[in-house]
């Protein structure tokens, strides 16, 4: 009885323990601000894109026509450090996405359970495209937000083609602010990630044989791979680019330096020799400042001379380190004419997301039933200015794990709270006509410099500005009326978003991980097989992206794993050398797989193949 009574009380102070540990974590992440530069050519651009067609509805005398046109200024939203190539397409699919959905709700206003439906599918459908293409951005939001928000408008019939075309014309304006930077700088994103990369290789050399190698080499592995992408986005078949040449050349001998580092750290884990680790920094200096001048060197670089025998373990090292020494000196005009890169099918990847395993697919169809809730409820109950709830639900979804989809909750919550209070001081003054442009520029401009650093800071400025918007454009000035309503959506949306993503998502993903484990597993025995015995580049292709999206699928589970509110998900931190040993091991399946090569005997082969698929039938059978 004493012993029960002892068990009973040890249990109950854990559980104390856990309660007050997650309080404390919650109070921390409101209060801290994440250490992200925010870049001021967005910052100042997403304050035009939302404040000038404002301006053109003052100036044309119909402010309420601007701040609807203005809708389309969420198109720049979805700007990030991506190659133009992929830019000029991402931004165009936002902006007809927003325009389609402003048009959609328009249509359907009047038909309440269709435009439901609709809701639940653009929220499976766009994060579907946007999880399976690895886009960045707020995915969901700003076209459900679209849809939702027009669907609360008085606007006549008659009126919607030209209501379409405003919003369409404006996120036009914004895709043209997006792409303003490829007049001068082309390659202005590959060049940053290139020099990246440079460093990321001096800092894994000087790590060898310290104590956080392992933690340096896979950042390392993470730019290789980010870099690789990027450039194979950035390609475009039918534009010869010498400067694209000479950059992705560069990337592949980072690779080999990469490799062969790699290879001096497992045979012999010790300090790699001062001259060998000045030179690589000299090396990443000279890429650096080559860099800067956007590939264009007005002198050769000459790097120190080292001479060791053919028979050092740094030999192979230096050989690809005076290679890159090489192609940097080497003009433009000569580099890579031969160059064609094989990109993968778009319709192959969406096709192999299509299937029970894919933690994309299901979390796509978890994000569409929960929207599609969240304006049922929002429908049921009345709620004024619904699409608020449908919105707060969007953004509180974007956490990748329950844990974080709490703590955006929350934060969103408490940021409204302090922006309804902002609200009152800015409306206090009854701003009229240019006013509202100046303070929606402000506004914005101040959302995109906190919104990286912290989630409540930036809910502050854009209640305020949702709130300036809204005052205006229904031209019903009540504030009390709005606030009560924004205060209420977001609460009643965060807490559909949280549930809803709890319910569903339950240890979903730690029961995923053995699965998902197992299948890249197997992707890695079918790659060794066909390294060996094939050489068709289209197989290669096919089996190199099973292995991204096995990958992938992996990543996104064994993080949502790691954030499920249960005693279970702690295992999974353990999980972590596996996990960063199976990322390294399709790193270097993928670079072989480029190189079409793999030299093993049959025995060697078959051992590899047989340990694998034994892991594989364990790990899927539970035989840990």
């Amino acid at each position: 009885m004493v012993e029960n009574s002892l068990v009973f009380i040890i249990k109950f102070k854990k559980g104390e323990k856990i309660k007050v540990n997650m309080i404390q974590k919650i109070i921390k992440q409101l209060f801290r601000l994440n250490k992200r530069p925010a870049s001021m050519e967005k910052v100042i651009c997403a304050a035009i894109s939302g404040a000038f067609p404002i301006l053109i509805g003052i100036l044309l005398g119909n402010i309420r026509y601007g701040l609807i046109a203005s809708i389309g200024g969420f198109t720049y939203l979805y700007l990030f450090n991506e190659p133009y190539a992929r830019r000029s397409k991402k931004i165009l699919f936002a902006g007809l996405g927003i325009t389609s959905c402003v048009g959609l709700g328009l249509v359907l206003r009047l038909y309440p359970m269709i435009s439901i439906l609709i809701i639940g599918l653009i929220g499976f459908f766009v994060t579907f495209v946007f999880s399976v293409l690895k886009m960045i951005g707020p995915a969901t939001i700003f076209f459900v937000m679209s849809f939702s928000m027009v669907s609360n408008m008085n606007i006549k019939t008659s009126q919607i083609p030209m209501v379409i075309g405003l919003v369409f014309l404006s996120s036009v304006f914004s895709w043209i602010l997006s792409m303003i930077g490829y007049l001068f700088n082309p390659h202005g994103p590959e060049i940053n990630k290139v020099k990246q990369l440079y460093s990321a290789l001096a800092e894994f050399t000087e790590s060898i044989g310290s104590k956080n190698v392992d933690k340096v080499r896979n950042k390392t592995v993470n730019i290789l791979k980010e870099t690789e992408e990027m450039l194979i986005i950035a390609y475009i078949p039918w534009k010869k680019s010498f400067l694209f040449n000479k950059l992705f050349l560069l990337n592949q001998y980072a690779n080999n330096i990469f490799l062969e580092l790699v290879k001096v750290s497992v045979t012999d884990n010790k300090k790699v020799p001062e001259e060998i680790i000045k030179l690589i920094k000299q090396l990443s200096n000279e890429v650096n400042l080559y860099c800067n001048k956007n590939m264009k060197n007005n002198r050769n670089i000459e790097l120190d001379e080292l001479k060791v025998k053919s028979n050092n373990k740094y030999y192979k090292v230096l050989q690809a380190i005076y290679d890159v020494e090489s192609i940097i000196n080497l003009p433009l005009k000569y580099v890579g004419e031969s160059l064609k890169i094989k990109k993968p099918s778009v319709i192959l990847k969406f096709a192999k997301s299509i299937n029970k395993d894919s933690i994309i697919f299901f979390y796509s169809i978890r994000c569409g039933v929960v929207l599609a809730g969240a304006a049922f409820i929002a429908y049921k109950l009345g709620l004024s200015r619904s699409y608020w709830t449908i919105m707060s639900c969007a953004a509180v979804m974007c956490g990748p794990t329950i844990e974080a989809t709490l703590h955006r909750a929350i934060q969103r919550s408490v940021g409204t709270i302090a922006g309804l209070g902002f609200s009152l001081l800015i409306l206090s003054f009854h701003p009229q006509g240019i006013w509202i442009v100046i303070l929606n520029m402000c506004l914005t401009a101040c959302i995109e410099l906190t919104i990286g650093k912290n989630y409540a800071l930036g809910a502050v400025f854009f209640t305020a500005n949702a709130i300036l918007i809204a005052e205006n454009s229904s031209q019903i000035y009540d504030l009390m009326y709005f606030a009560n309503a924004r205060l209420t959506n977001i609460v009643v949306g965060s807490l559909i978003g949280f549930i809803g993503t709890y319910i569903i998502s339950f240890k979903s993903a730690s029961k995923r991980v053995p699965i998902l484990t197992a299948n890249l597993l197997m992707s890695h025995a079918r790659a060794l097989t066909l390294l060996n015995y094939n050489n068709k580049k289209e197989e290669m292709i096919s089996i190199k992206e099973r292995i991204s999206m096995d990958f992938m699928n992996l990543e996104v589970a064994y993080t949502a794993a790691l954030g499920e509110f249960s005693r279970g998900s702690k295992k999974f931190e353990m999980f972590w050398p596996a996990f960063s040993s199976l990322e390294h091991m399709s790193y270097l399946l993928s670079y072989f797989m480029s190189k079409n090569r793999l030299n093993l005997s049959d025995e060697d082969l078959s051992k590899l193949v047989l340990i694998y698929i034994r892991m594989a039938n364990d790990i899927e059978q539970g035989n840990n």
